[in-house]
């Protein structure tokens, strides 16, 4: 229906029409790496396929703020375990990030966007590899980071009940078009029926 290709475009990996504009700053002008320091984007997969240590997997979160071959700080390290600990995969720095469950590996790239720190999180089918309670552990560590600050996050999701219970407003794709828009906070019963139903 078009939300992967929407989330790629956003975040500047598909060329397309039209523009993004976050903060009064359009996306298409930036370089990857000034984007990289405003937006964070979570695949559906990681891409990552080499043996390296769950610690090193989340300090890629700082990498934009990072000069050439500058390593990250004493400070970030902490952060980044302190990330871990709130995504329940404390204790697990050195483990081998390729040794995770899929879930894991979910839970571990998401700490590696909270330390990122930037102002729109992206997020492709986040729960598709997660049990029932790494969803919602996940689900309100996106909640926590959004309210901690001016901050948004536009995640993809085809489950509807979480999408009604964790998100301020719901975008309804069907056929590469936006069908509505939905708050769940507000709009009816009936309204939120008619139009899911155009979807499932």
């Amino acid at each position: 229906s078009g939300k992967t290709t929407l989330l790629k475009a956003v975040c500047g990996i598909l060329p397309h029409e039209g523009n993004c504009v976050l903060d009064g700053t359009v996306l298409e002008g930036l370089s990857p790496r000034n984007i990289a320091k405003r937006c964070s984007y979570i695949p559906q997969r990681s891409g990552i396929a080499i043996d390296i240590s769950v610690l090193d997997v989340v300090l890629m979160g700082f990498n934009p703020q990072l000069k050439l071959l500058e390593h990250p700080s004493a400070a970030m390290k902490e952060q980044a375990c302190k990330a871990l600990e709130k995504a329940g995969l404390g204790g697990m720095e050195k483990r081998n990030y390729m040794h995770l469950s899929e879930g894991q590996k979910q839970l571990c790239i998401l700490a590696r966007t909270l330390v990122a720190n930037g102002r729109l999180l992206l997020l492709d089918e986040p729960e598709s590899a997660l049990d029932f309670r790494c969803r919602y552990r996940m689900l309100s560590l996106i909640r926590e980071w959004v309210g901690s600050g001016e901050r948004l996050a536009l995640v993809a999701l085809h489950d509807p009940m979480l999408a009604l219970n964790g998100c301020d407003e719901l975008c309804i794709l069907k056929d590469g078009r936006n069908m509505g828009i939905l708050h769940p906070q507000t709009d009816s019963f009936g309204k939120m029926q008619e139009m899911l139903c155009e979807v499932y």
